[in-house]
């Protein structure tokens, strides 16, 4: 097993930043926004990833994409990630932003939705490599800071050609790659595809940063020890579970276990991210969003089924508190 005794891990570099740990919060959209991106980090993410952000929005000017590019100074360091079609756009894009406090500039060759595909962008972009050079090369002229790319495994099962790309993307300047375990066609559904990520990191000098499935301390180790890759990006496993970070931090040092926060200790950060989240987002859509939020960090908790059917009806923070605080007391 991989384990630290000391207090600290490793260092690794992307381009000139230091990440000071192993456990970084992937992109998601709808999800990764600033309340939940600090949550995160506060628990120990070394790394914090935006929600996409679509390059030809920037171009145009499109006030609701620029309106939840907001970063903090308490969520540092932090990934800004471009979606765009070609190298002109995504430049332009990168140079609107760079008065930004983002820490890194990721290109997505990962979003595996039709509506992205369809406009040759995200995973498309894995069909055509000289394209995804040419939007490399054009971000790393376009900002000063590190550019990373995420590519997933292939487009299809007749397509897998992750390392063919990861060598290309480095060639053209790439500062790290993250490679996500499954095709453009797999969607999210089956198992991720560990041994792509291990042949992309033997395949080049950049760090690698491996996604897919993890969902556990466990799972954290186990990519690790079977891929080589120097960090671990955590996507889905941390909806509703910003402790998971702490969790395979801990697990990591000692083989130990952390023990499941407490409904009381569960109650008081869904409060406070519900705050956060008004406070964000208004209350209205802020309440919308904490729904899905709150059906995630219940999971596995007592009448958790009950408490998201009340959830779902209720309109302010007030009827939120006084909800989760009769299912906490029960």
């Amino acid at each position: 097993m991989i384990r630290k005794t000391d207090e600290t891990f490793p260092v690794v570099k992307i381009g000139s930043l230091p990440i000071r740990g192993r456990f970084v919060l992937g992109p998601m959209a709808g999800v990764t926004d600033q309340p939940f991106r600090i949550l995160c980090m506060e628990q120990g993410a070394a790394l914090v990833s935006m929600e996409m952000v679509s390059a030809n929005a920037v171009l145009h000017g499109n006030k609701k994409t620029l309106a939840f590019i907001n970063i903090s100074e308490n969520e540092h360091p932090i990934s800004m990630q471009l979606f765009g079609p070609d190298a002109d756009t995504c430049a332009y894009a990168a140079e609107k932003l760079n008065h930004e406090p983002y820490d890194i500039l990721d290109l997505n060759m990962g979003c595996p939705m039709p509506k992205i595909v369809k406009n040759n962008e995200g995973s498309a972009l894995m069909r055509d490599i000289p394209r995804a050079q040419q939007i490399v090369r054009a971000l790393k002229n376009a900002t000063d800071r590190p550019v990373t790319v995420k590519i997933r495994k292939g487009f299809n099962d007749e397509e897998v050609n992750a390392v063919e790309v990861a060598q290309a993307l480095e060639d053209a300047g790439a500062d790290a790659i993250a490679v996500h375990g499954r095709t453009r066609e797999q969607y999210y559904s089956g198992e991720a595809d560990w041994d792509i990520i291990r042949r992309v990191k033997e395949a080049v000098h950049i760090p690698i940063i491996g996604n897919g499935d993890v969902f556990r301390p466990e799972d954290a180790v186990a990519m690790m020890e079977q891929t080589g890759c120097d960090l671990v990006m955590i996507a889905r496993g941390a909806r509703g579970n910003p402790w998971i970070f702490r969790d395979c931090e801990h697990y990591v040092r000692t083989g130990e276990h952390l023990p499941k926060p407490s409904i009381e200790e569960a109650r008081a950060v869904m409060l406070r991210h519900a705050r956060m989240q008004l406070d964000e987002k208004g209350d209205h859509l802020g309440i919308l969003q904490m729904r899905k939020h709150i059906a995630w960090y219940t999971t596995g908790y007592r009448n958790s089924a009950a408490l998201r059917s009340r959830i779902n009806l209720v309109k302010s923070f007030e009827e939120l508190e006084q909800v989760l605080n009769e299912w906490a007391d029960a």
